[in-house]
């Protein structure tokens, strides 16, 4: 028997994005996102007007898709309820939200220069996406909500995750970390305490040896394993 429950969030499970772009000072930014599809050589970016990511994304036309795996949720949850945009909406303030002018010194993330465009790759993201602004599509009327559809111009893969002699990624060699409902997940487990749902105010719990008292440590001071591809 199904219900009807008047669900108020659909985030049913997609890989979480590091979108890096350039700040108008030039600066770098970062903003985890999950609300992100792909077709062809094209992606679509669900973005709140009142971010920093989306203006930087209108005003420069370029950000990076960085796609981090699993192992990298403590990275991630660091960034997670931040804000580059120093006069940040009231709402995202009472929820917690903060303003950090450096998200990769709060991450501990690496910049490194990508190819095509100005913003910065995540050196220890194994995948990559350099991407050109297409077209922008206002979502849901009144809703502040933005649509980028985005080229991907080059996308930088870690050498041990393509099929040898193949221009595929190994389906299992990548452990891609998912948000499902606010929180983190990989390999279909719960792999991290989140930030988000806690702002939230998410009402499940999770019960997991994940999410003991050591766990969350454990996992924030992880660091994922790098091949000699992704660090030249």
């Amino acid at each position: 028997m199904h219900t009807v429950p008047g669900i108020k969030v659909l985030y049913f499970g997609t890989p979480v994005v590091l979108i890096t772009t350039r700040n108008e000072d030039g600066s770098p930014n970062i903003a985890p996102m999950s609300s992100a599809w792909w077709l062809n050589g094209n992606a679509v970016l669900g973005l709140g007007d009142s971010s920093q990511t989306a203006a930087n994304i209108a005003r420069e036309g370029e950000c990076v898709l960085n796609l981090p795996s699993s192992d990298m949720v403590g990275y991630v949850d660091r960034v997670a309820m931040t804000t580059g945009r120093r006069d940040m909406p009231e709402y995202k303030s009472e929820m917690g939200y903060r303003f950090v002018p450096d998200k990769f010194g709060l991450a501990g993330l690496t910049e490194q220069a990508a190819e095509l465009v100005s913003p910065p790759r995540i050196l220890e993201c194994p995948i990559q996406m350099e991407c050109r602004l297409t077209a922008a599509h206002p979502v849901g009327g009144e809703g502040g909500l933005t649509a980028f559809e985005v080229e991907v111009l080059r996308t930088h893969v870690e050498e041990r995750l393509v099929i040898p002699g193949t221009h595929y990624i190994d389906p299992e060699a990548w452990d891609p970390l998912i948000m499902k409902f606010c929180e983190f997940f990989g390999g279909g487990r719960p792999v991290h305490a989140s930030r988000l749902a806690a702002g939230w105010e998410m009402p499940h719990r999770l019960g997991t040896s994940a999410l003991d008292e050591d766990g969350p440590e454990e996992l924030e001071d992880a660091e994922p394993v790098l091949s000699g591809s992704a660090s030249a």
